[in-house]
């Protein structure tokens, strides 16, 4: 039995506290950074905002004081926004301490450095002189399907062999099979890279233009990952694998996906405020990872012309139709 305290309230975070708790044997927290969230899960035995329909069991801790939540965890589960992270893990650090290890579970890079978030976490611990193992949890994995039970496999990788294998045994059930993997650049890289491609995806759905359209931006989009998670360190079987072409497709065509909803909405002609708007406060990861992705393929000297028409699209006002012409007509090339 261990102690795990799951850090954002989330859809994503009420789903993993939702599975851990069906699964038995832990003693859980789930923490909110708005106390008025925090209120409302208890209040409602659910969370009304982000996960309706889900009651929560009333051996669930729900709380808004990260020293609570965490001094005395085992296990820190990270399911906050990527954007938020480093904020987070900065109001964490005095209540983290020798012993206890990290499962990052949030799809991301920073805009600012190009840091995956496992490497976002470990810098901004060592700030504070902290050092804590790390582990990834990342695959197709849509919160409702994951709280409602449906069967998932996803990828816990770690450096540190024996954690991605504690948390393969601590966090697997009848619902959720965890797969171990040491490449935590591939997995964190594919997890993160795939929402840019799935707004595309949605660009397509959203002008109306067929299924050979999506298959081929979806065959082309995992070339462009791979590429530049190997240009990083990732090994290309990985993107081949749950956390690569496994998140790619699932974001890239499942109705539940926000990514692929964002780039629909700008495929029918709206503007990116109004796309997001429509999520109620619900982040799309891949609006923020664009900008990221760019500079580390620059940086990397890759070429990632998906990526690039998408940025146009949501940062320079370019109509996704016109978008989808420039990549057609890019020179011929062999595959």
């Amino acid at each position: 039995m261990s102690n795990i305290a799951v850090m954002g309230a989330g859809a994503w975070g009420t789903a993993l506290a939702l599975s851990l708790a069906e699964r038995g044997g832990h003693s859980l927290t789930l923490w909110a950074h708005n106390p008025d969230l925090a209120e409302s899960i208890r209040a409602h035995g659910e969370n009304t905002a982000f996960l309706p329909g889900f009651p929560l069991p009333a051996s669930l801790i729900v709380t808004a004081s990260s020293a609570e939540a965490l001094q005395e965890a085992e296990i820190v589960l990270s399911v906050m926004p990527s954007h938020h992270v480093r904020a987070s893990y900065t109001d964490f650090a005095p209540y983290l301490s020798a012993g206890q290890c990290i499962v990052s579970a949030t799809k991301g890079i920073e805009d600012e450095t190009g840091l995956r978030m496992s490497e976002l976490i470990a810098a901004t611990l060592a700030e504070h002189g902290i050092e804590l193992p790390i582990a990834v949890l990342s695959g197709p994995s849509f919160a409702q399907e994951v709280a409602a039970g449906s069967p998932t496999a996803v990828t816990i990788a770690s450096h540190d062999a024996k954690l991605a294998s504690r948390i393969q045994h601590e966090f697997g059930s009848s619902t959720l099979r965890l797969y171990t993997n040491e490449d935590v650049t591939g997995v964190e890289l594919g997890g993160a890279l795939k929402n840019v491609i799935a707004i595309a995806a949605g660009a397509v759905a959203g002008l109306n233009l067929g299924h050979n359209s999506t298959a081929a931006l979806i065959t082309r989009g995992i070339a462009e990952i791979t590429r530049l998670a190997v240009a990083c360190g990732g090994r290309r079987e990985t993107l081949a694998g749950l956390s690569g072409l496994g998140d790619l497709v699932l974001t890239c065509t499942g109705s539940l996906s926000r990514n692929r909803w964002v780039g629909i909405e700008l495929g029918k002609g709206k503007g990116l405020a109004e796309a997001l708007a429509g999520l109620k406060g619900k982040v799309a990861e891949g609006v923020l990872t664009t900008s990221a992705a760019l500079e580390l393929a620059e940086r990397h000297k890759v070429e990632m012309p998906i990526t690039e028409q998408v940025h146009a699209i949501l940062y320079q006002g370019k109509h996704p139709s016109e978008a989808i012409q420039d990549l057609m007509g890019r020179p011929g090339r062999d595959e």
